[in-house]
């Protein structure tokens, strides 16, 4: 997975950068599928921003949070992603055991 870091005024440093990476491995444990991300953090004020946008295979996700605290926004923000990556594996995961099962009983039943 490819990760882009940018800050609206901020100053990313290593410290935040490898946090975010952790963090984001995260994702990678459930859904291994996620193409690219792109990470922006803000500071407006006394609040800070995390928001992203990631790619996955079938389609794209966006999330963001506010906090006081920047650490705790992207806490925040890797939150909501994992529910929503756990919620798009869920819709293209085939839950039926035999997608045909159905139809070969209705033939079998109609020749008899």
């Amino acid at each position: 997975m490819q990760l882009t870091l940018t800050g609206h005024h901020v100053d990313i440093t290593d410290s935040l950068r490898a946090y975010v990476k952790d963090k984001f491995k995260r994702l990678d444990r459930h859904f291994d599928r996620v193409l690219d991300s792109h990470v922006v953090l803000t500071v407006e004020k006394l609040r800070h921003k995390a928001e992203a946008a990631i790619r996955v295979s079938g389609g794209r996700l966006f999330a963001d949070s506010e906090h006081e605290d920047m650490y705790a926004a992207i806490d925040l923000l890797i939150d909501k992603l994992d529910r929503q990556v756990v919620k798009h594996k869920e819709k293209a995961t085939n839950h039926h055991r035999n997608h045909n099962e159905g139809s070969h009983r209705y033939q079998a039943s109609m020749l008899n």
